[in-house]
């Protein structure tokens, strides 16, 4: 699946793809589990709004410590102790120490003897009948306790005990075959459902447990015999207990049940758009990874439990139905329906189940046995072909590759109106955004990459994910990271004009940046709970995932990658594997002395990845790994990774041949150079998932060859130069002076990769700077960007271009340029707004300047009534998804707050656009803070929208939080995300959110009166 916000770059990045418990008296609730990260935070009680008082020119507002240590504990030891204990200590408060007089007498040794002793009687009495419960003293007596049963197992809905006390299901039955009909009414919003499923009983057994949510069962038999069924709605289980064990074999459990259709984005949902007519037209679709099968159907719904599905759709004559597998029969029912049948389905997982009811129009074509056809809305029907070609073409490639086809006879790529994810990868039966699959005419190469990108990753994940499944979601980057790897390969071979290197690139930084934080997570870690689940779906599993398939791919010889990519797909076709067997499987294949699974379980098991420090003297070069912590304050981590370092030297470094390999496994480790060099330059390309620190003379002989000739290295070697010492910079590493030294270079250079890496580390500088309403210290960073980029950005171009690179160079050069105001950069970007849209038009905006034109155009009441009258007429969605983030982008607080509002309610913008919305309002100063305070007031409507743990409610946490730097707003948010409890105080971006604005505050204060940046 591919999930769709960014925080890097203007486009969205790929990352395709998204209770609660409540406590039964006198029993142990299972479902009621700690959070899993709690919060570094005093707990007291959130007031909303009040960061809005931090505007410019007001202070921070002080805390009592002493309070907010009190209504912390009693927060954490519970009220009703609290409550009692106060009231003790309101009745010991009454009495002071006396001091002695000299007329008192001194009482003899026998009368404090006695007198202790009553003091012993007369204190174990008032416990005794403090303590004790007053039914004791009753003729009844008190009730008898639970028994040893009644703790252990959950209460279910009908107040029976629930046979099954763990998240994970049972392994004594596992589904063969499933038989679904169903019935949605797109009138009514709901949908009958039955479902016939096949099951073999593995071990002897009283009870099946499986999973439902959200539905009413109305009947269920197992074998013919009526059954009654437990629900425990916490865990989203139902179960079938049985007086005797269910001996070895097949049987065969029927359930009939209605639900509502969803209004959020998961499982069985309905969903809307307006046609160019101003017709609504209603839908239903489904989104069912991770966890969200179980809302259509009753079903065993963990990866591991495969089978195959037959479906049959009963809908009205005027929809069409699509599900994984080709039709293979319409009937005529009464009342005007029709009931389609699918072919039953080959062996998956019930999160990669799918079916459509719609008012679509499609296109087609063939590839080998496999029919591909792209599925959108009848208004857009001439924006499909690209993706149609470009799906044909990347079949093709990947059949060859896997050497395995394709196996299915038919691949459907449906773009939906209303849909959260970037894509889904139903096997049979892709789902779209809009955005990520329909071209328009007037879009430019950059949205082609985008969209033949999220296609790439959909395609690869029918053999990674679909052929071959992870076993458990703690391995999920063996579907995301290998989808996300195979894309950027695929597209690299296939269509080669669309510079897919410096995207993955960036990609790469993304994934060093979320993985250098405390917070973060091992590739494969433990995951237990729905939450957990939901937040493996991130910047580790995909990016950090495909980094390390990249540099393994890069240190084996060539071919052996793909020669144990295809044993891995033949061995394990149809299963379920774990990490172990990749590597198991690439290590058969590699012709070296490597030990695959030894080298890469470093970089899989251990959290984060290793900082490499150079030292040389003369030939001889000492090289010392640690783990790399944006801040490793009291971190005792010592672990270890299998780097295979590469470098490169002045006499050869632009080549793939001039790569020399060292294995560095030990934490400290000597290379002996075979002569002199002027500098040595470590991490080829950054085709390593590490960064490199130099001692002083190492930065120095680099710093002094770029100024000499910026040639001397790669374009991606530049750009990981610079990511590297703004890195180490935050961290503390190396001084902001020595940041700077390496950036007096920029001005000779011309390529785009280490431009805007440039550019990206700047401009989050500036912001923060800003939001602290440092205008001085802001002003002369503006003025520092000026000095190294103005006089490329008043060489850019306003008119067409087709480079994919030069694009985005000029994007982000313009875009920084208008956002500052630099070379009169607002008033171009208006005269072209006014230009090409008059009434007579005599231009087109280019596609890759409509964001930066339209967020000028949106700074008056006249432009923004402009854009918003385009966003609700636009049939073209990526020009639509521009014009909503030049909408965000005003300055004017009543406009954010009515896009904000209208965002969430999607009555005017669909909600799924919620977050880039939140994204694009926090960028600028005017709208941050009603974002934060937005979305604290509003917190339980966005989590009724998007689960929580969700890349949805990860982007959104970390959009309004992540430009912080003060302690009061640390405190703020600290007490906001403790208040919410089972609602997402433990989730894992939680803790991203605060770790990140403690080392805002931390850079703030080493640097804000450091020379270098007061001089800047």
């Amino acid at each position: 699946m591919e999930s769709f916000e960014s925080e890097r770059a203007p486009l969205p990045r790929n990352m395709i793809e998204n209770s609660m418990f409540e406590e039964e008296p006198d029993v142990v609730d299972l479902a009621k589990e700690s959070p899993s990260y709690p919060i570094d935070s005093d707990d007291v009680v959130y007031e909303p709004r009040s960061s809005r008082l931090l505007v410019r020119g007001l202070g921070e507002n002080d805390l009592d410590e002493d309070e907010e240590d009190y209504e912390s504990s009693a927060r954490l030891l519970g009220m009703s102790f609290m409550n009692r204990s106060s009231s003790q200590r309101s009745a010991a408060s009454s009495y002071t120490r006396q001091q002695h007089s000299g007329s008192c007498p001194k009482p003899s040794a026998k009368t404090m003897v006695v007198g202790v002793l009553i003091l012993v009687v007369v204190a174990s009495l008032f416990m005794v009948i403090y303590f004790v419960p007053g039914c004791t003293f009753t003729r009844k007596g008190c009730p008898k306790t639970n028994s040893t049963m009644d703790s252990i197992y959950p209460i279910s809905t009908s107040g029976e005990l629930f046979p099954w006390t763990e998240l994970r299901l049972p392994p004594s039955v596992h589904p063969v075959h499933y038989n679904i009909s169903l019935y949605p009414n797109l009138t009514s919003m709901t949908f009958q459902g039955s479902v016939s499923i096949l099951v073999e009983v593995l071990y002897e057994t009283k009870n099946i447990v499986l999973h439902s949510s959200d539905m009413n069962i109305t009947k269920a038999t197992f074998e013919n015999k009526e059954v009654h069924v437990l629900e425990y709605k916490p865990w989203q289980q139902i179960a079938i207990k049985f007086p005797e064990d269910l001996k070895k074999g097949p049987y065969v459990l029927n359930i009939n049940y209605v639900a509502n259709l969803s209004d959020s984005y998961d499982g069985f949902y309905n969903s809307s758009y307006v046609d160019t007519n101003g017709t609504k037209r209603v839908l239903a679709a489904t989104q069912f990874e991770p966890l969200a099968a179980r809302k259509a159907f009753p079903c065993f719904d963990e990866p591991a439990f495969k089978s195959t599905f037959t479906i049959k759709m009963t809908r009205e004559r005027k929809y069409i139905s699509l599900s994984n597998m080709p039709k293979v029969n319409t009937t005529d029912l009464k009342n005007g329906l029709q009931e389609d049948e699918f072919e039953e389905s080959v062996k998956m997982s019930t999160y990669l189940v799918a079916f459509i009811v719609a008012e679509f129009i499609s296109v087609s074509n063939n590839v080998s046995k496999t029919k591909v056809s792209v599925y959108a809305v009848p208004d857009k029907k001439d924006q499909i072909q690209y993706s149609l070609d470009t799906a044909c073409k990347l079949l093709k490639f990947y059949n060859m590759f896997f050497e395995n086809d394709y196996p299915l006879s038919k691949l459907d790529l449906v773009a939906i109106p209303d849909f959260l994810a970037g894509a889904m990868e139903n096997w049979g039966l892709i789902t779209f955004r809009e955005t990520t699959l329909l071209v328009g005419s007037n879009s430019s190469s950059i949205d082609k990459q985008l969209v033949t990108s999220v296609i790439a990753h959909e395609l690869a994940h029918q053999w990674f994910g679909n052929l071959v499944t992870m076993r458990w979601w703690n391995d999920l980057w063996l579907n995301e990271g290998f989808a996300t790897y195979m894309q950027y390969m695929s597209i690299e071979t296939v269509f080669a004009d669309l510079d897919i290197d410096t995207e993955f690139l960036n990609v790469r930084f993304k994934a060093l940046g979320k993985d250098a934080l405390n917070s973060s997570h091992p590739v494969s870690t433990v995951v237990s709970t729905p939450e957990q689940v939901e937040e493996m779906f991130d910047s580790v599993s995909y990016e950090k995932g495909a980094s390390i398939l990249l540099m393994l791919n890069a240190t084996l010889k060539d071919g052996e990658f793909q020669k144990g990519v295809i044993e891995y797909l033949q061995k394990y076709n149809l299963s379920n594997t774990e990490s172990e067997d990749l590597w198991n499987s690439l290590s058969q294949v590699s012709g070296q002395n490597l030990n695959v699974s030894e080298m890469m379980n470093t970089w899989t098991v251990h959290k984060g990845f290793p900082l490499v420090t150079v030292k040389r003297k003369d030939t001889q070069v000492t090289l010392t790994q640690e783990h790399f912590l944006l801040n490793a304050e009291n971190c005792t981590d010592n672990s270890l990774w299998h780097i295979p370092l590469t470098y490169v030297n002045d006499s050869c470094s632009l080549l793939s041949s001039c790569k020399q390999v060292f294995h560095l496994k030990d934490k400290t480790a000597t290379l002996t150079l075979p002569g002199h060099v002027k500098w040595l330059k470590f991490n080829f390309r950054s085709e390593g998932f590490y960064i490199v620190d130099y001692d002083e003379q190492g930065w120095r002989d680099l710093i002094d060859a770029l100024k000499g000739n910026v040639s001397v290295l790669s374009s991606k070697d530049r750009a990981a130069l610079i990511n590297n010492i703004f890195a180490l910079s935050r961290s503390d590493k190396v001084s902001f002076r020595q940041v700077l030294n390496l950036m007096d270079y920029i001005k000779n250079e011309t390529e785009t990769a280490p431009l805007t890496e440039a550019l990206l580390q700047l401009g989050q500088i500036y912001r923060l700077l800003d939001k602290r309403s440092e205008l001085t210290l802001a002003s002369r960073m503006m003025s520092y960007i000026n000095d190294h980029f103005g006089s490329l950005m008043a060489n850019q171009s306003w008119d067409l271009e087709t480079s994919v690179s030069k694009m985005t160079l000029r994007s982000a050069l313009l875009e920084m340029a208008c956002s500052l105001d630099i070379n009169d950069c607002r008033t171009q970007a208006k005269n072209l707004f006014d230009q090409c849209l008059a009434p007579n038009k005599t231009c087109q905006i280019p596609s890759d300047l409509m964001r930066t034109v339209f967020k000028v155009a949106a700074q008056t009441d006249e432009g923004w009534r402009k854009l918003l009258d385009m966003y609700k007429h636009s049939i073209n969605d990526p020009e639509k998804r521009k014009t909503l983030e030049a909408l965000a982008s005003t300055q004017d607080v009543r406009k954010i707050i009515w896009i904000l509002q209208k965002s969430l309610d999607g009555s005017e913008i669909q909600t799924q656009e919620f977050p880039l919305v939140i994204n694009t309002v926090c960028k600028n100063f005017a709208g941050y803070l009603y974002a934060w305070d937005f979305v604290k007031e509003n917190w339980d409507k966005i989590t009724q929208k998007f689960p929580v743990g969700s890349f949805a409610i990860q982007s959104i946490i970390m959009s309004a939080t992540s430009q912080f730097s003060t302690k009061t707003h640390l405190i703020e948010a600290q007490n906001f995300f403790s208040s919410l409890g089972t609602k997402g105080s433990q989730m894992r971006i939680v803790q991203e959110a605060i770790e990140t604005i403690k080392l805002n505050m931390r850079w703030m204060d080493n640097n804000l009166n450091a020379p270098e940046l007061v001089v800047v």
